[in-house]
């Protein structure tokens, strides 16, 4: 597993790399006598671990991060460093008098090489290898990944007639305490080779380069894959899950993995031709064909018929569910599944199309929309309850998007809130926070651990209520965390 140091997020390795690199430019301000110690500890601390970094990383070590961009200031400045350090020793050793710059040369030198290696923790710390947080239920979680094709329905992103509509799901469900030792989840895919794929296709789709956030796909999560379901014959709630445009089924784990340890099982979708890239069972990788015009009214149409397609897509991941839940699709989970109790979830276009697919399936019960603008007809009206988590709204918001969703919830049938939370930005509802960069214009200003618990906490009581009845107050609960609007069929508006 990967760990790391609470706070620099490096791994051990990487921080003997760091204090051996800074010690080594220290030990030419120490006494005379200290320095020849510190100076032959520190380079042996830095070679060690920067062979020990190289060596498991090519080897594939479980958990090995291998050599991060992140710490290549960090050598630098220690191979800057090694030299004039070790210079006068060896002078001494082979019986020659030892010569050291003096104070006022070498200051500017030590001072360059602090800079550089201090670049190494900033990196880390700003692109770091995601820790995901320890889900708080009382269930293990377990993750699995399955295929289905929708004999019925044609592929309408291709040309060939024979193609059907596929979909790649992900499960997260509660299960039984794996051994100690168990290999945890790889974050973004089955394996680190489809995480990587999937990593550099969302780095293109934000204009990033992929090297810049290589740490995601040597993250693992606190699931493990293919673990055994939770002993008992408890019948667990189902909450569908889809992601936002060019988002893939792993981008809210962290979300996942919390509802699954509370007893849910959660379905997140791939869309092929819309999620960044879908590896299907058989290798072929689906990378997205969707793409903005420029022009708002072309731009409204496609998303309403890609919005359209993902409520199409959960539909059919809801029948295949039903299915495996009665057995006529065999596997773990059969006869765990509580298809009377579901929910429908989604972030951005993905809340777009959990409430489109509320509106069209009546066997939704219940809609959660995470700062999702709804895209699509507003007709028929909702008749669920739900639940919509925005951004803090500020004079850079679309001024069209709290407007349409106040329209969706004031005509919906059954009661609805809506939860602006200050400090949260679009990206704080799915696991961004864990490995972008901490600028509150991208993941909000709620923190790394703050960010996926507020959510996960607010969709948690809202689930409990909706779907389990649980007693309680749920506007209260709720307006701990932001400021609330309460819509009732019947209010005056």
């Amino acid at each position: 597993m990967t760990e790391t140091i609470t706070g620099l997020y490096m791994s051990p390795l990487e921080f003997l790399a760091l204090l051996g690199a800074v010690a080594l430019v220290v030990a030419r301000w120490l006494p005379p006598a200290a320095r020849p110690r510190v100076t032959i500890a520190a380079g042996v601390v830095l070679v060690l671990s920067t062979i020990a970094l190289s060596v498991t990383g090519v080897m594939g070590v479980t958990g090995a991060t291998g050599i991060r961009w992140q710490l290549l200031p960090v050598l630098a400045g220690g191979a800057f460093a090694l030299p004039f350090a070790f210079s006068p020793l060896l002078r001494r050793r082979s019986g020659r008098p030892a010569r050291r710059a003096r104070w006022w040369l070498a200051l500017p030198g030590s001072a360059a090489c602090v800079g550089l290696i201090a670049m190494g923790p900033v990196a880390a710390w700003s692109f770091p290898v995601p820790v995901f947080p320890e889900p708080s239920g009382r269930f293990a979680v377990g993750t699995r990944v399955v295929q289905w094709t929708d004999p019925h329905r044609p592929e309408t992103f291709t040309a060939d007639p024979h193609d059907r509509r596929t979909v790649v799901v992900q499960l997260w469900y509660p299960a039984r305490k794996s051994p100690a030792g168990a290999r945890r989840a790889q974050y973004l895919g089955r394996t680190e080779h489809e995480a990587r794929i999937v990593s550099d296709a969302l780095a293109r789709e934000v204009g990033l380069p992929g090297f810049l956030v290589d740490g995601v796909p040597r993250a693992h999560t606190r699931a493990v894959f293919n673990a055994a379901v939770a002993g008992g014959s408890e019948r667990f709630p189902v909450v569908l899950f889809s992601p936002g445009s060019g988002g893939v089924r792993t981008q809210n784990t962290a979300w996942a993995e919390e509802l699954a340890s509370h007893g849910y099982v959660v379905a997140a979708l791939d869309h092929p031709y819309d999620s960044a890239a879908v590896v299907l069972t058989d290798g072929r990788t689906i990378r997205t064909r969707i793409d903005s015009t420029g022009d708002r009214d072309k731009d409204n149409t496609l998303a309403a018929r890609w919005t359209a397609v993902r409520a199409a897509d959960l539909g059919f991941v809801l029948t295949q569910l039903d299915r495996l839940g009665r057995g006529e699709i065999s596997g773990p989970l059969t006869g765990r599944l509580d298809t009377s109790r579901v929910a429908v979830t989604g972030h951005s276009m993905g809340g777009a199309a959990a409430l489109q697919a509320a509106r069209q399936d009546a066997r939704f019960d219940a809609v959660i929309d995470l700062d999702g603008y709804p895209h699509g007809p507003t007709s028929p009206s909702l008749h669920r309850p739900t639940l919509a988590l925005t951004q803090a709204i500020t004079p850079e918001t679309d001024p069209h998007y709290l407007p349409r969703l106040t329209k969706v919830l004031e005509h919906n049938a059954a009661t609805s809130y809506r939860l602006t939370i200050p400090g949260a930005a679009h990206l704080t509802f799915m696991d961004g926070p864990l490995y972008l960069p901490p600028v509150p214009s991208i993941v909000g200003s709620l923190g790394r651990a703050e960010s996926p618990h507020v959510v996960a906490v607010t969709s948690l009581a809202f689930l409990d209520a909706t779907l389990r009845h649980t007693p309680g107050d749920l506007a209260g609960i709720l307006s701990a965390y932001g400021d609330l609007s309460v819509y009732r069929p019947g209010d005056s508006r």
